[in-house]
């Protein structure tokens, strides 16, 4: 069985990175709410704590009992667990003179420790409190301080239970991998976690667990669904039928390309031409969130009636991955957000659920699709909506529109590829804007469309800047959509991040 280390959610906005820093460590993590620990779960071999938005002061802060896991596993609290640890244990913790946040220096390490073993002196870390620990028990010895903060880091004698009051997940915690390293000596991980052992494992649970079972899936094109399918298909081969709608709201050649590198994958794949359907439905709506429902319940009937003429299915296969499980959840356990990569598809046709895929963070689903050896242009693909150019084209949809939306992005993302810069950037895309401005072409006046080009740079889409693209490639572009895409004579770039404005504009 794989042995894991278990981080409980206090609420940090951080807790996913502290998952994906000890998945790049190769060891396998799980997160789960706070007052949810697997008690009976055998194969766990250390616990951290995570951040929290609140004060261990406050009434309403999270809170949980750690008797059955200190001393019995090796602890880290990060930030808030810090705080709790030393708070429930005798310590004080009070509101600092000033919220201490952003870079400091550790100016003294315990060498000698574990955790601290290989950090150097001067080395800077992350702080994010508006708290500190003002008094410590004579069980704790601190083994860090920065100018402003004496317990920067502790160790309780005769446990295993560390602590440190900033963030070693954080990438401006300059030797915060290494501390979250030793902590997994510390814990005797063996460090096996690897898309090679993943995919060996999962199919080989696929196989026990489906046997003989029909499986049908929805791919999307995108990465999550094409790694689904093919996981699925080396499990269960022939049993596997994958089903690809074209709503009409695809990039230009979409369909037809996607079919194309499936077929090449070996995968037995439906394609179903829904455009005119999906026009039809939509015709007239302006409302963003209206839109995404009649495209959300046009998917869903058009994959209902496909999967109808396939006899005896039992399943249903997904995409879902980790961070869609972890946000479906609050911290209490209540579902807040639905996580299923196509809503009410489960439900409606009375299917078991399979996700392969549940368990991992995106970039781990592309290591897993570079050693299934499948295309680069399958795993590198950007992020695509669900409803697709129905929330790029703001205002009503129709089939010029998308005409014309298709064309300008057309030109954008492949001279993305062409200037070496897709990799580069998270997520692109082509918004048209229901703006008409003045143009002049040639001795004409033109009164025509005015499109966005939006770029983002992310490692997870939940923060995003704006990709600083260069002049040169943007005029190129621009000029180029103008010149070629009737019906466009303005371009803009989008140079919002997010926070506070959205990658998508709906």
């Amino acid at each position: 069985m794989q042995e894991k280390i278990v981080i409980l959610d206090f609420g940090s906005q951080t807790t996913q990175l502290i998952g994906r820093r000890l998945r790049e460590l190769s060891t396998y993590c799980e997160i789960v709410p706070y007052n949810k620990f697997p008690e009976n779960d055998k194969n766990i071999i250390g616990v951290i704590l995570s951040g929290s938005p609140y004060s261990v002061n406050d009434k309403d802060a999270f809170k949980t009992d750690l008797s059955g896991i200190r001393k019995k596993y090796p602890v880290l609290g990060i930030c808030y667990g810090a705080q709790f640890i030393a708070s429930i244990s005798g310590g004080k913790v009070e509101k600092g003179d000033s919220r201490e946040y952003g870079r400091a220096n550790l100016t003294t390490i315990n060498s000698n420790d574990p955790l601290q073993k290989g950090v150097r002196a001067g080395s800077q870390v992350w702080m994010s409190h508006g708290d500190t620990i003002t008094k410590i028990p004579d069980s704790f010895e601190i083994i860090a301080s920065t100018n402003d903060v004496k317990v920067a880091a502790y160790h309780i004698k005769d446990e295993k239970t560390w602590a440190v009051q900033f963030h070693p997940e954080v990438f401006h915690t300059e030797d915060g991998t290494l501390i979250l390293d030793n902590f997994l000596n510390i814990c005797g991980a063996k460090k096996d976690w690897s898309p090679t052992s993943f995919i060996e494992t999962t199919v080989a649970e696929l196989k026990e667990r489906l046997g003989n079972d029909k499986v049908i899936l929805a791919l999307s094109g995108g990465v999550d669904s094409s790694v689904t399918a093919v996981l699925l298909n080396k499990a269960i081969g022939k049993n596997l039928t994958c089903i690809f709608v074209d709503h009409g709201l695809l990039r230009k050649n979409e369909f037809e390309n996607v079919l194309r590198d499936y077929e090449h994958l070996g995968l037995h794949v439906i394609g179903v031409n829904a455009r005119e359907r999906f026009y039809k439905e939509l015709a007239g709506v302006k409302d963003p969130e209206q839109k995404r429902k009649i495209i959300g319940k046009g998917f869903i009937d058009v994959f209902d009636e496909e999967a109808h003429k396939i006899k005896d299915v039992k399943w249903l296969g997904q995409g879902t991955i980790y961070p869609d499980i972890i946000e479906s959840l609050s911290i209490t356990g209540t579902v807040i957000k639905s996580h299923h990569n196509v809503g009410g598809l489960p439900e409606k046709m009375k299917l078991k659920l399979v996700e392969p895929l549940r368990l991992l963070f995106k970039d781990e689903v592309r290591r897993v699709g570079r050693e299934l050896r499948m295309m680069p242009r399958l795993i590198e693909r950007h992020p695509f909506p669900g409803p697709g150019l129905g929330i790029r084209i703001l205002g009503d949809i129709t089939p010029e529109k998308v005409r014309i939306l298709q064309d300008a992005d057309d030109i954008y993302i492949r001279g993305l590829r062409e200037w070496g810069l897709y990799n580069e950037v998270w997520q692109a895309g082509t918004i048209l804007l229901p703006v008409q401005s003045v143009g002049v072409m040639g001795d004409e006046r033109t009164y025509e469309n005015t499109v966005a080009l939006r770029a983002v740079t992310s490692t997870d889409a939940m923060t995003a800047d704006w990709a600083h693209l260069s002049y040169e490639f943007l005029a190129k572009i621009s000029n180029e959509i103008i010149n070629k895409v009737k019906g466009v004579n303005r371009v803009v770039y989008d140079i919002s991040s997010k926070p506070p404005a959205t990658i998508e504009w709906e």
